[in-house]
């Protein structure tokens, strides 16, 4: 029965090691920044770059168009 519990306990202890070593991705800066065109649509583009744990660094970027709607 110990060695059940020690096994468990050390079962239980690994995974908590695993998930406080990985960390989590930092953002080192957003941006974001929309344009109004003459004909009422929405032209927005939106940066993120991103630090992970292992050093290496992420950016993203999403461009949206958005058309208004008509009554």
């Amino acid at each position: 029965m110990k060695t059940c519990k020690h096994i468990i306990l050390a079962a239980f202890a690994a995974a908590v090691l695993a998930f406080t070593a990985t960390g989590c991705d930092r953002t080192v800066s957003h941006t974001e920044k929309a344009k109004v065109e003459s004909d009422g649509t929405v032209k927005t583009k939106e940066s993120t770059v991103t630090e992970h744990p292992d050093g290496t660094v992420t950016k993203t970027e999403e461009s949206k168009k958005t058309a208004p709607t008509n009554p």
